[in-house]
């Protein structure tokens, strides 16, 4: 197309020939081949080529193709050199009218040679500037959406764990009881050689019961799971367990074999739906790992007060293992359900007696709030073994709790 312009006479005549003015015009167009590759050198060029062609022409193809060098060394070149380029640009288009019109004596060359100049030069700098900032916030809301996608990504994990972790927490609480029933009953089935028929009888019907019942709460975690919506949350309503209900639990481990005792204290009330669950599935690992560890009388103490409910089970310690498997999970179930709920737990032996305490509180008072004022549980000896908090520093006394060394393997 410059070719075709020269051709064509667009071009100021100086006397000299045709094809002298075809070199800057080559020149231009090598600078178009490397406007991408390397624009500073298409730069380069085009300014070689465009003074040369202000000797010998000027032409209108040289000068229109080098407004393309100019764009893309602004476009594709370095970010400070479109800055550059702009201001030298304008400068310069200024100068060239003013010239322009001093030569001329005249206003009206200043101006269109202002105009001209300000095309040539201006223009293609500042169309590359406003493409460049574009380019560059594209970039930048791309970034942003990858991170935004990250972080949707590591909630979506977050949220995936916390419910694998809540699930297996609520089948282990929700079947161990039952399991551990069974297989202690089976258990000392098989080891007795001399029980009659009717008792062995009994033995079979609460192992039959613990099944059917463990099945059935089995069923219905399965069902609560699949349902959705506001369904699943009356569903979950309707099936949660309660505190109220743990005499339940406590004939449970009567059938087992154990000699239990319940008792209430204080007003039995409507408690905060988490609180009552948390209260419950803590006072059944309790019996459970009293079914599997420990042994007769076990006591269990459910007492409401003010703002907060105690829950403590007391058993006798096992001289030797039963040789039941543990998961050991179970102490660390009963402390992460207190904590969840801003509630204070401890397990220990105290003597020759394992004993449960979980304080769980019913009014708007947290873990930390709570433990800043220095409370804590100590078993001692002068509190009828129901357990006591301290105050101050919340310092434990020496040898008021002697805990196990190994928690998780009793869990």
């Amino acid at each position: 197309m410059g070719a075709v312009l020269i051709a064509g006479g667009a071009y100021l005549h100086r006397g000299v020939p045709m094809w002298v003015l075809g070199v800057p015009l080559a020149i231009t167009c090598v600078g178009v081949l490397l406007r991408q590759r390397a624009p500073l050198g298409s730069l380069g060029l085009g300014v070689l080529a465009i003074v040369v062609d202000g000797f010998v022409g000027p032409s209108l193809g040289t000068v229109l193709i080098f407004t393309d060098n100019l764009y893309a060394a602004a476009l594709y070149g370095p970010a400070p050199l479109a800055r550059i380029l702009l201001g030298v640009t304008s400068v310069l288009a200024v100068a060239a009218g003013a010239v322009a019109g001093f030569v001329a004596s005249d206003w009206r060359v200043l101006a269109v040679a202002g105009v001209q100049a300000g095309l040539v030069l201006v223009t293609p700098v500042m169309t590359a500037v406003v493409l460049r900032e574009h380019r560059d916030r594209a970039a930048v809301e791309r970034a942003r959406a990858e991170q935004v996608a990250r972080l949707a990504e590591l909630d979506r994990q977050a949220a995936v764990t916390a419910e694998r972790t809540r699930m297996a927490r609520e089948l282990h609480d929700m079947i161990a009881n039952h399991f551990s029933a069974i297989a202690i009953q089976s258990t000392a089935a098989l080891s007795r050689k001399d029980l009659d028929r009717e008792t062995v009888r009994k033995v079979m019907e609460s192992v039959r019961e613990n099944s059917v019942k463990g099945m059935a709460e089995m069923r219905a975690m399965i069902g609560l799971l699949r349902q959705e919506g506001d369904e699943a949350e009356g569903s979950a309503g309707a099936m949660r367990p309660r505190l109220a209900d743990v005499e339940t639990l406590v004939e449970r481990v009567r059938r087992a074999g154990l000699a239990a005792d319940m008792r209430v204290e204080g007003t039995v009330r409507e408690l905060p739906a988490s609180v009552d669950l948390a209260g419950y599935r803590i006072l059944q690992e309790a019996l459970t790992n009293a079914l599997k560890h420990g042994e007769s009388p076990v006591s269990v103490l459910v007492s409401y007060e003010e703002e907060r409910v105690l829950v403590r089970v007391v058993n006798a310690l096992r001289e030797r293992r039963t040789g039941l498997p543990g998961a050991g999970a179970g102490l660390i179930g009963m402390r992460e359900r207190a904590s969840l709920v801003g509630g204070l737990f401890e397990a220990g032996k105290s003597g020759d007696e394992w004993r449960v305490l979980a304080d769980l509180p019913t009014a708007e008072e947290t873990t930390e709030a709570r433990t800043s004022k220095g409370a804590t549980w100590v078993f001692g000896a002068g509190d009828g073994g129901r357990g006591r908090r301290t105050s101050g520093e919340g310092r434990r006394e020496p040898g008021d709790v002697e805990r196990a060394s190994t928690v998780e393997e009793r869990a």
